[in-house]
């Protein structure tokens, strides 16, 4: 991280230290702050950092760095959480908890009435929650790993799994009961999943069995959704995620839509998984993938709270980190506008079962009759190595991984480039378009973007599941017709990499990655009521009339 210069103004002495402050919210509930500020009279704009993980008391470097440049830093738990009173209930009370905490700075004497947000994941989305409402106290936020969509954040995936090791393990981490020891591995293999919050906790949770109760995209989640709502947002926003972080997509679906309305807001995505900081099991992307995000915070602050212009603004408001060959890329737009579709077909012989078959990803259109079968057992489920998970990488490792003892199993249909004759930029979306049928009234699909080195080193990308009641509509589940053949499209997430020279492009698919997302029952019936698990038999189509395809967004250049 750079250096921070010398403290500005009477920020040298030390600073004022009010711990334990009772803020009052609109209902009488009163929450717990730490108010660290400069030592001088007179108003400072304010950092303000909303946390369900104990503000503590301890004035950290994170806090000094804010104080020493002239700010005055407000640490709050949250409703329900360590010192503050109420009860806890994550998906409903951050909205007008923010609002109230924001006019309570406002008026205070060592207040300016200039206020910005900052923090990751939960203290970012609180955030997002804040501006929803239009305190014209608050100035500008800058949310860390946070995302802007409950449903697909939180809980579920864009194609309506659940994104079941995640929400399970948080809970876990965050909600047990006292002397309650919670085992990972048999907590996500609970059944019904309605009550896996029990096994999780040790207690029932409000959060989790409303969210068991709405697995459809439907009104429950539409009136909470920053991302439905995010035309209110009116203040600047700099959001910083990571290719292997669980919110990347949705980070990036709040800037594309803030940008319709306004220039003044940033994105930064780097090789990350949830915590920055943690370093990751396997990936390894040199000196370059560190960035000075304090200096950010503080540039952007001084612009939106201090008037200090800052040279920010005078660059692309996209900067992504490009993988493989460790760079930074700067955009006017995601996805770069100069990115073009390009489209990789799935052959076989009809043998493409592990690595062992003899699955072809090909530029050239399949023209021959040709399928793929394998028989999805939840019982059995394809386990999940890395990727974008969350939040306990001891429990459930994340990043980049290698996937070659997955592409054994002969339920996981593996297609494979030839080794490139030269380097292919990809920065975008990816998805893979699948011709498929099953024997089961419903049933997942799930595909994976893999990095092969000349080694075989196949180390994962990004991935997506879909759940076939959700193939039209996320809103309106509808029921399969066993034997029929469907033309699916596997939101498989968002990357940037570059495949090297001599590296091979390859997909995973098949019908369960767990416990990054739950095993389908394939009952066709209500999932988290579900405590059968049936087989299924699938088919993977591909020839000139059903072409399978990975579609790549693929910078100029590539071949």
């Amino acid at each position: 991280m750079a250096a921070l210069g010398r403290p500005l103004g009477p920020a040298q002495d030390p600073p004022v230290r009010e711990l334990h402050v009772r803020i009052p919210m609109r209902d009488g509930v009163r929450l717990a702050a730490n108010v660290f500020l400069p030592n001088g009279e007179r108003r400072y704009p304010t950092i303000l950092e909303r946390t369900p993980y104990n503000k503590g008391t301890e004035f950290t470097p994170n806090y000094q760095a804010f104080v020493a440049r002239g700010y005055a830093v407000v640490i709050e738990d949250v409703r329900g959480r360590y010192e503050s009173e109420g009860t806890f209930d994550p998906l409903h009370q951050e909205g007008p908890d923010g609002d109230d905490t924001l006019n309570w700075i406002a008026r205070q004497p060592w207040s300016d009435g200039k206020i910005g947000m900052t923090g990751g994941s939960y203290r970012g989305i609180v955030q997002w929650k804040a501006a929803l409402l239009g305190n014209p106290h608050l100035k500008a936020i800058f949310p860390v790993v946070s995302g802007s969509d409950d449903y697909r954040d939180r809980f579920y995936s864009p194609g309506g799994a659940m994104k079941l090791g995640q929400r399970l393990e948080w809970m876990a981490e965050n909600l047990e009961v006292p002397g309650y020891h919670p085992d990972f591995s048999r907590f996500v293999l609970h059944l019904p999943l309605v009550t896996a919050d029990v096994a999780a906790t040790g207690q029932t949770s409000r959060m989790y069995r409303e969210a068991m109760a709405h697995p459809a995209y439907d009104g429950f989640w539409r009136a909470i959704s920053t991302q439905e709502q995010i035309a209110k947002v009116r203040v600047p926003v700099f959001a910083v995620g990571g290719w292997y972080d669980n919110f990347v997509e949705s980070d990036l679906a709040a800037f594309v839509a803030l940008r319709q309305t306004s220039s003044l807001n940033r994105i930064l995505i780097g090789p990350w998984p949830h915590n920055m900081s943690v370093p990751l099991p396997e990936g390894h992307f040199g000196p370059e993938a560190a960035i000075p995000v304090r200096k950010y915070q503080l540039e952007w602050f001084d612009q939106w709270l201090m008037g200090k212009d800052s040279e920010l603004l005078s660059r692309p408001p996209v900067e992504v980190f490009v993988m493989g060959v460790n760079r930074w890329r700067e955009e006017r737009e995601w996805p770069p506008a100069e990115a073009r579709p390009r489209r990789f077909f799935l052959t076989s012989g009809g043998h493409a079962n592990s690595t062992a078959g003899d699955g072809v990803l090909s530029l050239r259109a399949p023209g021959r009759a040709a399928q793929d079968r394998y028989t999805f057992d939840p019982h059995d489920p394809v386990p999940t190595r890395g990727g974008a998970v969350c939040c306990n990488p001891k429990v459930f490792p994340w990043g980049p991984m290698d996937q070659r003892t997955v592409e054994q199993r002969r339920d996981v249909l593996v297609y494979t480039t030839q080794p490139l004759d030269q380097d292919l930029e990809v920065v975008g979306p990816v998805q893979v378009v699948l011709y498929v049928s099953t024997t089961a009234r419903d049933t997942d699909f799930t595909a994976k973007l893999v990095d092969v080195a000349p080694d075989g080193y196949a180390h994962n990308l990004t991935d997506g599941i879909l759940r076939m009641r959700y193939r039209n509509s996320l809103a309106k589940p509808e029921p399969l017709q066993p034997g029929e053949i469907y033309r699916i499209a596997v939101d498989a997430g968002v990357t940037g990499n570059v495949f090297l020279k001599g590296h091979r492009i390859r997909v995973e698919v098949s019908s369960s990655n767990f416990p990054r997302f739950d095993r389908n029952p394939n009952t066709g019936g209500p999932v988290a009521q579900e405590t059968r698990l049936l087989k299924a038999a699938q088919t993977v189509y591909h020839d000139r009339n059903r072409p399978s395809q990975l579609v790549l967004m693929v910078m100029p250049g590539g071949e």
